[in-house]
This record gives structure tokens, C-alpha cells and sequence, in this order.
């Protein structure tokens, strides 16, 4: 059994759509908002120093965090590779390069932006800072929209970058930015929001749509 810490709607909803899409059994330790509450951190802190999530607690004890990281972990463990291209099929170079850019690139922003205060102490400096990293998430959505494919991002082949696209473009700047900005990932992720295997890990972390 798989301990997942979490909180509906962060970013623990990419390592938990792929532990239901593998029907891998898991339990959810849900975390308070870590931004807020020095008592959620002070929690977490002894399982990950860092206290972020997704913090994913195997069944052997040992922990693993970096949701790149448990991608490939959860692929391997499984066996399966519905989630993750194997070496040498085609699709693996593109699966590499953006799954690391979003984690790399496109996830810091939100850290960054969420509570700008943590990096910027002054007030109308801390506001600057997050319009300046707002414009530049932009920037590399476009990016990352104009690498993307269809009918997935990928192509032909469903894979973990649409689960991770699917969720944070329900992240700042949202779904309707993304519609005008990026149509091929709005597709994306609007297909990926209609699978079966993933409408209840949607509906949960995100009830209001």
C-alpha cells in the first residue's frame, strides 16, 4: 500500500491520477495548506524536508518526492508502459524533454507566484515580482503549446505529460486563458478530462471544474 501527502487540487493530483490509472492501491494523508500554516510544514517537514507535495511513501517505507521522479518510478514498478514511452520507441526524446520542462520550467512559477512574499519580503516589490513571473508562465505555455500534438501531446500515444497537462491548466492562468492562448494543449486536456479511468481524481480535486 502507497501513502500519497496531499491536498486537493496541488499538484500531489499528478502522482494520484497515475496510482488510479495503474489501479495501484494507495492511501491519501492529507496535508493543510502549506502556504498558510507553519503547522502543516512543521508536519510534513520529518517525511520530506522540503515539505512539498506530492510525497509519495512506499510500501517498504522509503519515501520518494519530485513528481518526475515517481513518474518513472510508478511506470517501472508496474511494468507497464501506458503512462511512460519505453527506450527506443519514438515518442520517448519528446516524453523526456517535456516532462522535465513542465516540472523544471513551468511548476517553479507557481511556487514562485503563489506566495511571492517567501522570495520578494517588500509588498510592492513582491507584487511586481509576481506579475513579472505570471508573464512568463505565458510565455512558456505558448512554448509548450506549440511542441504539443494531437489527437495527445504526444501524438498517437496517451501519456503522463497529458495527466500533467490536464492538471495545471486548472492552475493559474486557468482553463478559459488557455483556450484562447493554447488550443492544442485545451484539447488536450479537455480529452483527457473526459477518460473514464480519471473522471472521479478530476471531479475530487477539482469540484468546481
Amino acid at each position: 500500500m502507497y501513502k500519497l501527502y496531499g491536498r486537493l487540487g496541488w499538484g500531489s493530483v499528478l502522482v494520484e491520477a497515475q496510482l488510479v490509472w495503474y489501479g495501484m492501491p494507495y492511501t491519501m494523508e492529507e496535508v493543510d495548506d502549506l502556504f498558510a500554516s507553519a503547522e502543516a510544514r512543521e508536519k510534513l517537514a520529518p517525511v520530506n524536508p522540503l515539505a512539498q507535495v506530492p510525497t509519495l511513501v512506499l510500501p517498504d517505507g522509503r519515501i520518494m518526492t519530485e513528481s518526475a521522479a515517481i513518474t518513472f518510478f510508478l511506470a517501472d514498478a508496474t511494468d507497464r508502459r501506458s503512462l511512460v514511452p519505453s527506450p527506443g520507441h519514438a515518442t520517448r526524446p519528446d516524453f523526456l524533454r517535456w516532462l522535465i520542462f513542465l516540472v523544471a520550467n513551468v511548476y517553479p512559477t507557481f511556487t514562485y507566484a503563489d506566495d511571492p512574499k517567501r522570495f520578494v519580503p517588500d509588498a510592492a516589490a513582491a507584487e511586481a515580482f509576481r506579475a513579472n513571473v505570471a508573464a512568463y508562465k505565458e510565455r512558456l505555455w505558448r512554448q509548450v503549446d506549440e511542441a504539443a500534438k494531437a489527437p495527445w501531446f504526444l501524438g498517437q500515444n496517451f501519456s503522463a505529460l497529458d495527466i500533467f497537462v490536464a492538471a495545471m491548466t486548472r492552475w493559474t492562468p486557468r482553463r478559459p486563458w488557455f483556450v484562447g492562448a493554447c488550443p492544442r494543449l485545451t484539447a488536450i486536456a479537455t480529452k483527457t478530462d473526459a477518460l473514464p479511468e480519471l473522471t472521479e481524481v478530476w471531479r475530487r480535486n477539482f469540484p468546481r471544474g
